[in-house]
């Protein structure tokens, strides 16, 4: 499989010649498998910045191995410092990261990969690039951030986000604004809440492709770099073995990192990326199926900001194998552990560490039944939309009030901080779709300053866009059909009664047929032309319901 450069074969001079220029010999890639080290290291994202040390430790395991490591790196763009117009570009890399891995492993023959990623675009994009390459292939993230504490509380970057509401509403001093601004992303690592990042990261280690504890760590413990050099070892045994991804990530595991993401209250773009995950591995997973699946278990976490417990906490309560312990009877437990060795089950029965009940609750005492998520249909939303339930006020679970109509994130901000928004309202965010926005922009700055204001207790706010993994409150994202193709959300006209009940999954917009039909036929678009990377985008992106797929949607 990975003999290369043998006598019979002169062709390969060239390929032996280039590769002994960057300092590899002969014998590392005709007699020794080729792992490709796929990083995703840069120095402005804090998640990623550890990898490029990390990384040296995963090759250490490599060599020790009798694999020869090969390292590349791909982009790595950090969702909270890409708020507002960067927005448009994150969505979309999830896709080219995917392709720029295939691309780069297929141009230079790779036998095995490691995947070193941490933040919420490029998890998705690496696992799909694993799932349509198909060969050995492991992962490994960063680490948790460092909380902040404060006079006996914690804090993490979801509290930075949420203190912007709280200062412009006079709740705290410019003085505080500032230290929390200085103070709350206090280290590099994933941000300590459980946003889609920390989803993700526990998704891997949930399907058996990551070391269990890896997602919820700290940076700094000294475990990751044990961690490491495991992943080194390992992938170099499923490379010569020819055990490959998809031996794995089959769809009982599948299923399991689901049941497991539902049971946790993780991150709505969760809903995103598991179908697009599926699409790539041949799976179908449509938006209902998606919903049935999730809703069979109960929640037995919550982590901030819908609780006060930051990842470190889920951390040393037991983390991920804790909570697949605890729902062990709503798990496929034959499935393999590309990691670990063995099956899920043979796992869970030698398990043995102290499970913090405070934090991570028995399965027949949960926080909540029927799963985190609520997948809304109606006239509204005919091809449905997402919440995430477990993160709304039971009394907020039925809301019925006057739509307030904004046709971009930028419009609601600036509503936010100019305007007085009035107890019951609606507020409708709309052309933030795949295709409208483009880029489907999470509106994490405007649901966090509604939590800061104490307005999600008598306010919600909804969107063809997304919310952030982190976001709590009624708000409710991924409306489809989006505005920009002419779904009903492009018909809302302000003081329109709007119905939302989560315990039905119905999002109602109180105008006769008759009139929106007479709304539809002046409908016209908004003037958003584009060039370059976004208008191929927004040319072939699929919906929200079919995983906002753009360069893989006819994968199979």
């Amino acid at each position: 499989m990975y003999r290369r450069g043998n006598d019979q074969d002169m062709t390969e001079a060239y390929y032996i010649g280039l590769m002994g220029s960057v300092g590899y010999r002969k014998k590392d890639i005709s007699e020794k498998p080729v792992i490709g080290i796929v990083n995703s290291w840069n120095d402005m994202n804090p998640g990623h910045k550890p990898l490029r040390e990390l990384a040296g430790y995963v090759k250490e395991g490599v060599w020790a191995a009798g694999g020869t490591p090969a390292e590349f790196c791909v982009p790595a763009p950090c969702d909270g410092m890409a708020q507002g117009e960067g927005m448009h570009y994150v969505l979309p890399q999830r896709d080219l990261i995917a392709a720029s891995i295939e691309t780069m492993v297929q141009a230079h023959g790779l036998d095995g990969l490691v995947f070193l990623c941490s933040c919420d675009k490029i998890v998705p994009g690496m696992l799909m690039a694993a799932a349509h390459l198909d060969l050995p292939a492991l992962f490994l993230t960063a680490g948790s951030m460092l909380p902040y504490e404060e006079t006996g509380r914690t804090y993490c970057t979801s509290d930075l986000k949420e203190s912007i509401g709280q200062y412009n509403k006079g709740a705290i001093d410019r003085r505080t604004f500032d230290r929390w601004q200085a103070n709350m992303c206090s280290s590099c690592g994933t941000c300590s809440m459980y946003g889609t990042a920390n989803t993700l990261g526990a998704f891997l280690e949930a399907t058996g492709v990551a070391p269990f504890g890896s997602s919820t760590m700290l940076f700094c413990d000294g475990a990751k770099v044990r961690q490491a050099r495991d992943v080194g070892e390992r992938i170099v045994a499923l490379t010569k073995s020819e055990q490959a991804f998809r031996q794995f990530m089959t769809r009982p595991a599948l299923v399991n990192g689901l049941r497991y993401v539902s049971a946790t209250g993780g991150s709505t773009n969760a809903v995103l990326h598991i179908p697009a995950l599926a699409k790539v591995l041949g799976l179908e997973m449509p938006l209902a199926e998606f919903d049935a699946l999730q809703a069979s278990v109960p929640v037995v976490a919550k982590l901030k900001p819908a609780s006060p417990h930051t990842i470190y906490d889920y951390h040393r309560a037991g983390g991920v194998p804790a909570v697949l312990l605890t729902i062990r009877e709503h798990l496929d437990t034959s499935v393999p552990l590309a990691m670990e060795g063995g099956t899920l089950g043979a796992y869970l029965e030698q398990y043995d560490l102290p499970i913090d009940r405070s934090v991570i609750r028995p399965a027949g005492e949960p926080l909540s039944t029927g799963g985190c998520y609520g997948v809304l249909s109606g006239n509204l939303a005919p091809r449905g939309a997402v919440v995430k339930k477990t993160g709304v006020e039971p009394a907020m679970y039925y809301h019925r009030g006057p739509a307030v109509v904004f046709d971009s994130e930028e419009a609601v901000r600036e509503f936010f901080l100019h305007d007085t928004i009035q107890p019951g309202s609606v507020l409708v965010v709309r052309y933030e779709g795949p295709k409208g926005g483009p880029g489907m922009r999470e509106l994490s700055i405007p649901a966090a300053m509604l939590v800061g204001m104490g307005l999600h207790t008598s306010v919600a706010m909804i969107t063809d866009g997304r919310f952030s993994g982190a976001t709590r409150g009624p708000c409710i994202g991924h409306i489809t059909p989006e505005a920009w193709e002419g779904g009903p959300l492009a018909l809302v006209e302000n003081g329109d009664i709007i119905e939302i009940d989560l315990e039905k999954k119905s999002l109602t917009l109180e105008v006769p047929e008759q009139e929106l039909e007479r709304r539809r036929q002046c409908w016209q678009r908004p003037d958003r032309p584009l060039t370059g990377v976004m208008a191929a985008y927004r040319e072939a992106v699929s919906g929200a319901d079919e995983g906002a797929v753009w360069l893989y949607r006819n994968a199979r």
